[in-house]
Formats: C-alpha cells, structure tokens, sequence
C-alpha cells in the first residue's frame, strides 16, 4: 500500500491561516495611530 499525498493536509491549512493572521496584524498595527492613517489624520487637521 502506498499512500499518496493529494492536496493539503488539515495542519499546513492551519498553520498557513496562523501565519497570515500575524502578518495581517503587523500590518493593521503599522497603520494605525502612528502610521500612515495617523499622518493622514495630521495632515487633515492642518489644513
């Protein structure tokens, strides 16, 4: 008997939705306050 692998087991599903989710967050955290959403904010205050 061999077994054959065909398309992608339960684990690396998950583990691959668990690394898009940390990359998602650090993306997310740069834009807020301190990033570009927060010097946009400036931006339309000074004017």
């Amino acid at each position: 008997m061999e077994k054959k692998n065909k398309g992608i087991t339960l684990v690396t599903l998950v583990i691959t939705i668990i690394i898009l989710l940390i990359l998602a967050g650090g993306t997310i955290s740069q834009l807020k306050e301190n990033g570009l959403l927060g010097k946009v904010n400036e931006a339309v205050q000074k004017h």
